[in-house]
């Protein structure tokens, strides 16, 4: 990532993250990469606001207090938080997302979360979870990531180890149809040619080196292939109905597929694969989640909390 990019991106951290508008001040001070005189801090200032703009996000002006003509401050509303990519085609599309998927939590670095500690220790509140969910992190390697995709784009067969649900090893032998991410996993969908199946793979369940097997060319990926609606299959998904505080809780929001208004709260109904990552999602957010159902899982939360509790006092 270049010094620019990199100062792009702790700036609209900085400025999602703050409840109140920045001064240039502080902005100067909290944000890693404006350097300089005054007038070259300025000119770097300015320049950044238009490249943002560009790209569609939007930069709030206003001031700190508005009874008195005091200096103007600057902030992102998570609720504005987008991206103007204009008309691109649906490969580029999933070009953007599977090079998301691999930025590997990029966006919060050692500096953009040191521009937050920052902006607290200046006495400026900040709210990490207003922030949406910008990136998802990577959980297999990337050989094996670029393993997969090779033998997709040229149609080769691919085997490996893998074991399975009760740890029993198992050889595989696989026509690759696509790769996904979910809950901090990357997976495999193809046909498993022992089974004559279309089947879902874990890639940290793949015990040993990806090999490629016989020519390219071999198979054709079948037309109208649905990796989504195969991945819930595959991976028997599960629902839940999370009731969250309005203005919190945004990468569980992300999720969901149904919300309903409930005076203070939301409530949402999310799919979830693994429910252990689940719970610990879930966890995460405190007291701005609670889990109404399956009752199993608010049960599994709550001695959770009262273990933490007996712990930690």
């Amino acid at each position: 990532m270049s010094r620019k990019s990199e100062r792009l991106v702790n700036l609209t951290i900085a400025l999602l993250a703050t409840k109140r508008y920045l001064t240039k001040n502080e902005i100067f001070r909290s944000v890693e990469g404006y350097d300089g005189g005054d007038d070259a801090k300025e000119r770097m200032f300015e320049r950044d606001k238009d490249d943002l703009r560009s790209l569609g996000i939007e930069i709030e002006v206003g001031g700190l207090d508005p009874l008195f003509n005091d200096e103007a401050g600057y902030r992102i509303k998570p609720e504005d938080f987008k991206l103007d990519l204009g008309e691109i085609s649906g490969i580029d599309i999933a070009l953007l997302s599977l090079a998301a998927q691999a930025w590997n939590g990029e966006a919060l670095n050692e500096p953009a979360h040191s521009a937050l500690v920052k902006l607290q220790s200046m006495g400026i509140d900040s709210d990490l979870d207003a922030i949406p969910t910008l990136a998802p992190r990577m959980a297999s390697s990337h050989h094996e990531l670029t393993a997969v995709l090779n033998a997709i784009a040229s149609r080769t067969r691919i085997s490996f180890d893998y074991l399975s649900s009760d740890l029993v090893k198992q050889s595989r032998q696989v026509c690759a149809y696509a790769v996904a991410s979910r809950d901090g996993h990357w997976y495999l969908s193809g046909l498993d040619t022992a089974k004559a199946a279309l089947r879902t793979f874990r890639f940290d369940r793949i015990s040993e080196e990806i090999h490629t097997v016989g020519k390219s060319g071999a198979y054709e990926i079948p037309t109208g292939f649905d990796l989504l609606s195969t991945f819930d299959l595959e991976l028997n998904t599960s629902l839940a109905v999370v009731e969250v505080r309005k203005g919190k809780a945004h990468a569980l929001r992300k999720l969901a597929h149904k919300i309903e208004d409930a005076g203070e709260w939301e409530r949402i109904w999310i799919n979830y694969g693994d429910p252990t990552l689940f719970v610990d999602s879930i966890l995460w957010h405190l007291d701005d989640a609670i889990v109404i159902e399956p009752r199993s899982m608010r049960e599994s939360i709550i001695r959770n909390l009262q273990t933490l509790v007996k712990t930690h006092g």
